[in-house]
């Protein structure tokens, strides 16, 4: 495993926010989702594909509070713009957990 120094670590913006939006991404090679995430005010609102139906229903994640990468270029994947990345650990089945904030917190707090 290769090491980084803490410089590194602080470039990395991953802020907490509540998913308002879930939809469907048909045109995904794998199954997947369109989320669209409230980061509060300063980052506002972004949208992301997330491979994530093995777990959770659309009815499940509305509202959730997720942890997202929100400093990435925006990324074409397939005809949509994913604007952030969903964070979550990857199980050996290739199912993915979401990582999540354990009690509600305010939009757009800086996980560090």
């Amino acid at each position: 495993m290769e090491e980084i120094t803490w410089s590194d670590f602080e470039k990395v913006i991953m802020c907490s926010g509540t998913i308002i939006d879930v939809q469907d991404f048909p045109k995904a090679r794998k199954p997947a989702y369109i989320i669209t995430v409230d980061f509060g005010d300063e980052i506002g609102i972004r949208k992301s594909s997330a491979q994530i139906k093995d777990l959770y229903t659309k009815e499940q994640l509305f509202g959730k509070q997720i942890i997202g990468v929100v400093n990435f270029p925006v990324k074409q994947i397939g005809p949509f713009m994913s604007q952030f990345l969903v964070t979550g650990l990857i199980q050996k089945d290739g199912s993915v957990v979401l990582a999540v904030p354990n009690t509600h917190v305010d939009n757009g707090l800086r996980l560090g």
